[in-house]
């Protein structure tokens, strides 16, 4: 596989988030998020860890920079810190803040290094969570001062800006699940939070289009998993086609103007319940492109003890013998079925897969981190990509997760998903083997596997 064989203008780079990287949690009039709350909860995060200095990124930025420029990244996707920019969540800007991504900026264009903006990577201010967070609908109000301030702000440098960073996960993970961060816990903390960020996600377009140049394209990035059904019997496919409407479709088919899938999942109309008039239509909004991220595959069954979505998966431990780090399937025809079944969509016009990779175990020898598993994944991914690319015209773009090693939400700094390894105690950086075949590849080598 060579970079020739993608199609023409077809882009690569590479992803981070905000507090997963940038440390300095509270520096420069920097507020608290939830995430910062959440890891002093003693059992959140495995091994007590936190994101206070994660990879001190926001000291070390220009040599980060200087090492993706060696690497040939040329595009890269990065959040912006809610709580650094505005510690309260509204009111008050913080300009050391807003100073320090002008510099980030500044230094991409440098190094000719064209960003990729997400507004919203999980990180809420402490502030808003403390009235209620996603669940209380002034969030969704919040959100849109701070999308209006930061597209005003940032116009003159930044030519792609991405909405959120999958919904679902931190909706459902963090607001029914409680497992991340606000820690909060079912449907009746879910539904709200699902409302309002739905809302959120269509008016944070609506007001970057009306700020940004003509020239800007605006998106936004969507989780998602391949259902299998555990047998092609008709209540496992059924079962199948729950999983799909809410792992793939709740937060995606509002914004293309159907609606939320309560046809498919009727207990979901419960979430009219925390709706206003007009509420409906506001929910979509034509974005120029949506960003995909895949992970997993699930193999799902009907299950009659399971009310409202009335299904469950079947674990990959007990299905497969090899996985990540993460307990995840490895399974490259996920992500190719997903991105042709997006394509599909007549009202998404472009797709970038804004987020691909997977954690290894990997250990630094003399140097070197030899990474084979993870050079292996993401050729394979990488092909599964291209494969869909050339079926829809749509697809047109690959970003790695992640650059570099990074704090890990709740499974703290175990998981290395980078092609950099990061020393944390010594915070020193390492290109994995893996860095260097994405470095050969984006020169025109063939790579295979």
């Amino acid at each position: 596989m060579k970079r020739s064989d993608f199609p023409e203008g077809f882009i690569f780079g590479t992803a981070t988030a905000a507090y997963q990287i940038e440390g300095a949690a509270a520096v420069d009039g920097k507020g608290p998020s939830i995430w910062d709350d959440f890891c002093q909860s003693p059992g959140k995060i495995a091994g007590g860890e936190s994101g206070e200095l994660a990879c001190d990124h926001y000291n070390r930025f220009e040599q980060d920079l200087d090492l993706m420029k060696d690497l040939g990244l040329k595009h890269y996707r990065f959040s912006l810190s809610w709580p650094r920019i505005l510690p309260y969540g509204v009111g008050a800007k913080n300009q050391r803040g807003l100073d320090y991504y002008h510099r980030l900026l500044e230094a991409c264009r440098k190094r000719d290094i064209e960003p990729y903006v997400t507004m919203y990577h999980w990180d809420l201010p402490s502030a808003l969570e403390s009235r209620g967070g996603w669940t209380n609908r002034d969030t969704y109000h919040a959100f849109c001062d701070y999308a209006d301030l930061i597209t005003r702000e940032f116009k003159d440098q930044v030519r792609h800006w991405m909405v959120l960073n999958e919904p679902f996960v931190f909706t459902a993970v963090g607001h029914f699940a409680g497992i991340h961060a606000p820690g909060r816990k079912g449907l009746r903390n879910f539904l709200p939070a699902a409302h309002h960020v739905t809302l959120a996600q269509a008016e944070g377009g609506r007001i970057a289009r009306a700020n940004a140049t003509s020239d800007t394209e605006i998106g936004t990035t969507f989780s998602c998993a391949y259902p299998t059904p555990h047998r092609n019997t008709r209540l496992h496919q059924k079962a199948a086609a729950r999983y799909d409407a809410v792992f793939n479709r709740f937060f995606l088919d509002p914004v293309c103007g159907r609606g939320y899938p309560v046809d498919t999942i009727p207990g979901l109309k419960k979430i009219w319940k925390y709706a206003k008039t007009g509420d409906e239509e506001k929910l979509a909004f034509d974005f120029d492109f949506i960003g995909v991220q895949n992970y997993i595959r699930d193999v799902v069954k009907f299950w009659p003890f399971q009310p409202v979505l009335w299904f469950k998966t079947i674990e990959p431990a007990k299905r497969v013998e090899k996985t990540t780090d993460m307990g995840w399937e490895i399974y490259p025809d996920s992500l190719y079925h997903l991105l042709l079944q997006f394509a599909e969509y007549p009202e998404i016009k472009k797709i970038y897969v804004t987020e691909s990779g997977a954690a290894f175990p990997d250990k630094l020898v003399q140097g070197r981190v030899s990474d084979p598993e993870r050079q292996k994944y993401l050729h394979d991914y990488m092909d599964a990509t291209l494969r869909a690319a050339q079926k829809s015209s749509k697809i047109q773009g690959y970003f790695v997760w992640s650059f570099m090693d990074n704090f890990e939400w709740a499974e703290g700094y175990r998981p290395r998903f980078g092609i950099v390894y990061v020393d944390y105690p010594e915070q020193q950086r390492y290109p994995k083997d893996s860095a260097f075949m994405i470095r050969d590849f984006l020169a025109g080598k063939e790579i295979s596997f």
